[in-house]
């Protein structure tokens, strides 16, 4: 055991050099650039979210019978004045309890509510809270009161903003999207990458000679492991731009409203820990089949499934990431291959970290599965010349056209 890991620590190096000590590297860094089609995808999935999230805000007002009918006739005509992507959210009347202001502060303080601004006390003097950046919710609400009381008192609303707003479930969402699309976009970009290494390698005889040298385990091993070190210069290198990006541009109230329920400092270490999970996973399966072509048409046959089926990944985590708790949120986080994305999203909305230790040790045990399976289609791949599938699970030795080595 220690020296297949040991070879496959070797291999690694010998990989990650081959690539990174390359002039080309610099056109892979770049290569974000020229993926502007994705944002297509991003965005469809962003205004679907996006679409949800408007849904669910409402305005709120609390009043009497007498003023509820007075604002909805007044809030019925303002509404034709607006076009339908700056319509205000929906009004909703609701009766006093008696508790005053406490009653409106405890709505808008809870972060289920997706209350926007709320309206209490008499039309002639409202007194309206909104969350930020709702002001301009609070001055419909105070137009709608004025409205109201046309012919009346002139109306002095009390505006004013809510201190330390929770983060709605809708901003949670969106934030557990955001993790999706982002492990879902490093993964198509790089762990793809593997499918067309061995292809060459087979074609040049390199194969053969690193099969002759180490267990053939190692060689998979440690080209996993060494494209997966690429995977983390590529991603330390756009991480630092970020930052410095994040440096010169002014604050954005979406980006100083973030805040996953499990914390920022967790959750950006469980989505590191979740794209480590969904770059092994899916590395390791492209690398099983990359193992099985033997010239570039049959990658290129190979791309189209593989692709499909990350897009499929993502889809399925996009729909658990809307709609959180729902059957299809449950099936997403417990496929192995969908889980490290679904559950990147749940630490967007759930506080809880007990699911995502689970989580973890579950996406652990199909890594070693997959692995394993990979391995073995590696090892039938490159030294088949028979056996059959009883080679391929070990139940009858492939007949090995090359040296021998210590491994076998």
């Amino acid at each position: 055991m220690r020296n297949l890991f040991r070879d496959a620590v070797v291999i690694a190096r010998r990989d990650f050099l081959s690539i990174v000590a390359t002039p080309t590297f610099l056109l892979f860094l770049l290569a974000p650039l020229f993926m502007l089609g994705l944002g297509v995808v991003s965005g469809t999935g962003a205004a679907s979210v996006a679409t949800n999230s408007v849904g669910k805000m409402r305005l709120l007002a609390i009043v009497g019978q007498g003023d509820a009918a007075k604002l909805r006739a007044v809030d019925a005509e303002l509404r034709q004045l607006y076009r339908l992507e700056d319509m205000p959210p929906r009004l909703e009347i609701m009766a006093p309890n008696g508790k005053g202001a406490a009653q409106a502060d405890t709505i808008i303080a809870e972060s289920e509510s997706e209350v926007r601004a709320v309206l209490s006390g008499s039309l002639a003097t409202p007194r309206i809270r909104f969350v930020p950046p709702s002001d301009r919710h609070a001055r419909y609400l105070a137009a709608l009161a004025e409205g109201a009381l046309a012919s009346g008192p002139k109306v002095s609303a009390d505006i004013a903003a809510v201190s330390a707003p929770l983060p709605s479930s809708s901003a949670r969402q969106a934030s557990g999207f955001g993790a999706v699309f982002g492990i879902f976009f490093l993964t198509l970009l790089l762990a793809g990458q593997s499918v067309g290494m061995l292809a060459e390698e087979k074609s040049n005889k390199v194969i053969e000679i690193l099969a002759a040298a180490v267990r053939l385990e190692s060689v998979f091993l440690g080209k996993l492991v060494g494209m997966f070190g690429v995977a983390l210069v590529f991603v330390g290198f756009w991480a630092l731009m970020a930052l410095a990006a994040a440096q010169l541009l002014p604050s954005n109230p979406l980006v100083s409203g973030f805040a996953p329920a499990v914390g920022l400092v967790p959750f950006l270490i469980l989505c590191a820990l979740y794209f480590t999970m969904a770059y092994m996973l899916l590395g390791a399966v492209f690398l099983g089949v990359g193992a099985q072509a033997s010239s570039m048409r049959e990658i290129q046959m190979l791309s189209l499934p593989i692709t499909i089926f990350q897009v499929g990944m993502f889809g399925l985590s996009s729909a658990a990431a809307g709609n959180p708790g729902s059957s299809i949120a449950t099936f997403a986080q417990c496929f192995p291959f969908s889980s490290p994305f679904a559950m990147a999203a749940k630490g967007a909305t759930d506080p809880a970290i007990g699911p995502h230790l689970i989580a973890l040790a579950w996406q652990g045990l199909w890594v070693a599965i997959t692995i394993f399976i990979a391995a073995r289609l590696f090892r039938f791949g490159v030294l088949r010349s028979g056996g059959g599938w009883r080679a391929l699970f070990g139940l009858r030795p492939a007949l090995d056209t090359g040296a021998s080595s210590p491994g076998y």
